[in-house]
């Protein structure tokens, strides 16, 4: 695998970028500027990335493609396009954002989610966008969620079926497709099948933890890693049985400490 981080580290230079990722033992990246960056800059952050050996794992897009206000959903879609077009200028292996969500919170639980119209207009304007940009040093992903979809990898082969262009490839999140107490107990059985149905595809995957806890409703959180019950050394096995370098990008915590203790954390898993 190439480990990476979703955060950025304090830098004021691109250099210091690239050698402050290097040094804490990591092969993958975030790219930290969009498309509104100025073309120089980009080149020297994409060209700092190589020379320390690091793959430019993901493009962030992340909006709401699907924003019921139609001058929202405007703007968020050309940044999609814009943040596409960035990855396939910097080889990144994908842009990535979520399908969206039928109400005002970008990422939010609405039943509009889970609509045939939804699915329909996703699917539409993925064929536009991937049409007009036509990828081909990087793809456009989904990513898994779990209040909308794709949330299994069955619905993620609907959306690549239906949508039927080779420029849209597979983000993966395991934690995001924990969404019962059968699934978070049998995750191991989830990871399984999705690399099994999905894994030629996947690009780049999330790492993270999460915990059941024992309350009413449901709820599963997520937490540092090693600090939850998802098998993430086995979730790391399948991914490289497909791509040896897998980036595998660890999120959402809260200081650049945890982080650190996340990396060797991880890195112990393959050790």
């Amino acid at each position: 695998m190439r480990l990476g981080i979703s955060a950025q580290f304090p830098h004021a230079s691109c250099e210091e970028w690239g050698r402050k990722h290097r040094e804490a033992g990591l092969g993958a990246v975030v790219f930290p500027l969009d498309y509104t960056a100025a073309v120089k800059d980009i080149d020297a952050y994409a060209l700092c990335a190589k020379e320390n050996d690091l793959v430019i794992a993901e493009v962030g897009a992340w909006s709401n493609p699907i924003d019921p206000d139609p001058e929202k959903r405007k703007k968020n879609r050309n940044h999609c396009l814009r943040q596409l077009e960035l990855a396939e200028y910097i080889g990144a292996k994908c842009c990535v954002n979520i399908t969206g969500a039928a109400g005002d919170l970008w990422d939010g639980s609405y039943a509009g989610n889970y609509s045939k119209e939804t699915f329909d207009e996703i699917v539409l304007y993925l064929q536009d966008m991937l049409d007009t940009v036509k990828p081909v040093r990087t793809h456009y992903t989904l990513e898994t969620m779990p209040h909308a979809l794709p949330d299994s990898p069955e619905s993620y082969l609907e959306f690549i079926n239906a949508v039927n262009r080779p420029g849209l490839g597979v983000h993966m999140d395991i934690v995001n497709m924990l969404v019962s107490p059968r699934v978070y107990y049998n995750n191991r059985k989830l990871i399984k099948d999705t690399f099994d149905l999905l894994g030629s595809r996947i690009l780049s995957c999330h790492v993270k933890d999460a915990v059941l806890d024992h309350s009413l409703t449901v709820s599963i959180r997520e937490t540092e890693c090693g600090k939850g019950g998802v098998d993430l050394g086995y979730y790391i096995e399948q991914a490289e049985k497909y791509d040896p370098e897998m980036p595998m990008i660890i999120e959402h915590l809260a200081e650049l400490k945890q982080y650190l203790n996340a990396i060797e954390y991880v890195k112990g898993l393959r050790a």
